[in-house]
């Protein structure tokens, strides 16, 4: 019978203290983005929901990525630019965790919701923001070497 594939077993790994930092972008154009800088959203604050939003994506990622396993959780971390010149939002969500395996779809999920949520909340101003970008930019701990964009 063929291997039809399944969630990897690690439970032979160490335990050891992980870290992944990821980003993601939305391009808001400059409606959306004066009511970022201004902080005046009619559905309340953009940047502190979408940081609760980044914080419990990251929690529930083995709930939305079918061969994720679901990890402890240490803390997460996220940050906010705004980038006048594009008039765009960088989110960077840093995740970590004492484990058995790598947070890197945590922080990857955290990021991608931040900026699915900054969209929800700002697409009264129109619908033609982009969310770019979504990319690992560091990750550490675990037996694989140690990870870092060079871009």
């Amino acid at each position: 019978m063929a291997d039809n594939g399944g969630m990897v077993n690690i439970g032979g790994k160490d335990v050891t203290q992980r870290r992944a930092q990821a980003c993601g972008t939305i391009l808001l154009g400059p409606a959306a983005f004066e009511v970022v800088r201004s902080g005046h959203c009619p559905k309340g604050d953009v940047l502190q929901t979408a940081r609760i939003a980044a914080i419990q994506a990251a929690k529930s990622t083995a709930t939305l990525i079918p061969m994720c396993h679901p990890i402890p959780i240490d803390a997460v971390s996220v940050d906010f630019e705004l980038c006048p010149a594009r008039t765009a939002l960088a989110i960077t969500a840093t995740v970590y965790s004492t484990g058995r395996t790598g947070v890197e779809m945590e922080a990857l999920t955290a990021a991608a919701v931040g900026c699915l949520t900054v969209y929800d909340m700002l697409k009264y101003t129109g619908k033609d923001m982009v969310i770019a970008d979504v990319r690992l930019l560091a990750k550490s701990g675990g037996k694989s070497d140690d990870y870092q964009r060079q871009d």
